[in-house]
């Protein structure tokens, strides 16, 4: 299918690693021109070259931390600069720490706020001028199949994410028709975040070993496997195109059937 991303441009946060780096993987397969971002800068550089060694489009890698929003500022200024304009935003971060509710503390909120809502925040803020100017922008958050279904021991995932739900449905209605905004729930696939959680349960005695714990995961899925972050990157892909031009203040599930509704 042919997605008409060809010449477009393309900020994707948080993208050296895992879902952030197969969605700019992507956007730049199908020709956009990507910029995309994260702390660690070798990391970034590195992601950057590889992504590019398999595009259509451009790929710059910027360093840059999500949470301080002249970072955020500075990335959105390259991809303008750059590449001459905006049309696609990619919100993506980290995970946050696992744990229950009373093991988590007042600064462990604070800290999830900034990561997973915040930045996205200040990410829209610094595109939205770009955005609106174009002849069809769109805005994809990824955030996890926890904030439609909690997922135990991951409270703080399962409460703030939330929050990037109705910002984006919001922006949905606000920034129509110039802009359209959606989100995507990751299920489990196979990346860092994953083997980090899984450590985690066997660290406090859920799960007997590792492979034990990731199998628990794989159980949950009717697929009976853990998602390739390839395949959680081309939906963004077609969500940023054309190809979905009526869908907006969608929030789609990428989990194999995990969710019952």
């Amino acid at each position: 299918m042919e997605l008409g991303l060809d010449g477009d441009v393309a900020v994707v946060t948080a993208s050296s690693s895992g879902l952030g780096k197969a969605s700019a993987a992507a956007l730049a397969r199908e020709g956009a021109d990507v910029v995309v971002c994260s702390r660690d800068e070798e990391r970034v550089v590195a992601a950057a070259e590889e992504i590019g060694a398999d595009a259509a489009g451009s790929v710059r890698g910027v360093p840059a931390d999500i949470t301080d929003g002249a970072d955020v500022t500075a990335v959105v200024e390259t991809a303008v600069e750059t590449f001459g304009g905006l049309d696609h935003v990619v919100t993506s971060a980290g995970g946050v720490p696992s744990g229950e509710f009373t093991a988590v503390t007042d600064d462990d909120w604070t800290d999830a706020f900034e990561l997973l809502v915040m930045s996205v925040v200040r990410t829209l803020d610094a595109a939205h001028e770009h955005l609106v100017a174009g002849d069809g922008g769109t805005v994809t958050c990824i955030t996890s199949t926890s904030v439609s279904e909690p997922i135990e021991g991951l409270v703080l995932s399962n409460a703030v994410r939330r929050g990037v739900v109705g910002l984006a449905k919001t922006v949905a209605r606000e920034w129509a028709p110039e802009v359209r905004a959606n989100v995507v729930q990751p299920g489990p696939h196979e990346t860092a975040r994953i083997e980090e959680l899984v450590s985690a349960a066997v660290a406090r005695g859920e799960a007997d070993s590792y492979e034990a714990g990731l199998a628990g995961w794989s159980e949950e899925v009717p697929l009976d496997r853990l998602g390739e972050p390839s395949e959680l990157g081309d939906v963004v892909a077609f969500l940023a195109s054309d190809r979905a031009s009526f869908v907006t203040g969608a929030s789609v599930p990428v989990d194999g059937g995990r969710l019952w509704g």
